[in-house]
């Protein structure tokens, strides 16, 4: 059964590739009017929009968002990173009430986004801006840069996101998982290599200001 599902879900993969990718799927910077207080707001748009990860969630399974933001300042011969904050957003399906929920995982904290009938209001909660604690030194010239990876968890991490929400946030964000059966490793390669397309990367670069 778990195999029959995982060889079609590898032959709607071998779909083109150019053809399920959403257009102007990327990150977003927006500068604050203060920097010397807040941070910049940071978000994806349209990472969601794609039809393999879309796929892929109706198969059950999860998509993680990674966010790595830097605060880089300029001078001399080197720029000098001045500091980087790492978060992740978690979408998935609940198998049961088909209802989709959205979770930001930061600094040991999880916050429920919000549960949602629809793929497509999930989606926008996972675009809604997120402020950025990462305010800018005094006089120096400095920019953003923001790294975003879109994947989809494996088979052995199904568990694992299941108790996200209970409170359980290292086996699940971090990978630290009990070796399984032979079994199981079986299956978790072979889902590996079905899934090895299912990853989006993204960059963005805010423009140089001096606060």
């Amino acid at each position: 059964m778990l195999l029959a599902m995982l060889l079609a879900l590898a032959a709607g993969l071998l779909l083109p590739v150019g053809a399920a990718r959403a257009q102007r799927a990327g990150a977003e910077i927006r500068l604050s009017a203060a920097p010397l207080v807040e941070g910049p707001l940071v978000r994806v748009v349209n990472v969601l929009d794609d039809r393999e990860l879309r796929d892929l969630m109706g198969h059950g399974f999860p998509v993680r968002i990674h966010f790595r933001a830097e605060l880089w300042t300029l001078g001399g011969w080197f720029n000098d990173l001045r500091g980087a904050r790492e978060w992740d957003l978690v979408v998935k399906q609940d198998a049961l009430s088909k209802a989709y929920e959205v979770a930001r995982v930061q600094d040991d904290q999880i916050t429920l986004l919000g549960r949602f009938a629809e793929l497509d209001e999930a989606s926008a909660a996972a675009e809604r801006p997120f402020r950025v604690p990462l305010a800018p030194p005094r006089g120096r010239r400095a920019y953003y840069n923001v790294v975003v990876d879109v994947e989809t968890l494996s088979l052995s991490d199904l568990d694992e996101v299941e108790r996200w929400l209970r409170g359980e946030l290292r086996p699940a964000v971090q990978g630290r998982r009990s070796p399984g059966t032979a079994l199981g490793r079986g299956v978790k390669v072979l889902t590996e290599r079905l899934l090895g397309g299912a990853t989006r990367h993204y960059e963005v670069r805010s423009e140089t200001f001096r606060p």
